[in-house]
């Protein structure tokens, strides 16, 4: 289990990018990333958990891997745009608390 947090991982990111990864992509290219990448999450999960069976010469998924896969290309995409992954996901949930703190609740 990895201590980081997520500046770290924004900042090991970076220094990949900056060092093999030829510089960040533009937002549409990012953007595009994150949907292909959301994409193998989705085939994936149609497969563990729906009606849909992976084909026997389709390569073998990991869920956690796909789910990193995702969480990489919006590093790339937040590290591009200076967004501190941290600080936003402090206030979304924040404000899921605030906003949401009864909506799921069965009724009384």
């Amino acid at each position: 289990m990895s201590d980081k947090s997520m500046a770290q991982f924004q900042t090991d990111v970076d220094a990949w990018i900056q060092a093999v990864g030829g510089g960040y992509w533009s937002p549409h290219e990012n953007l595009a990333r994150i949907a292909e990448e959301v994409g193998d999450l989705a085939r994936l999960i149609n497969h563990l958990h729906g009606p849909k069976p992976k084909k026997s010469s389709e390569a073998a998924q990991e869920l956690g891997e796909e789910l990193a896969d995702i969480v990489f290309a919006i590093i790339c995409l937040a590290n591009s745009e200076a967004i501190d992954l941290a600080e936003s996901l402090e206030a979304v949930i924040a404000k899921v608390w605030q906003r949401d703190r009864d909506r799921y609740r069965p009724p009384r």
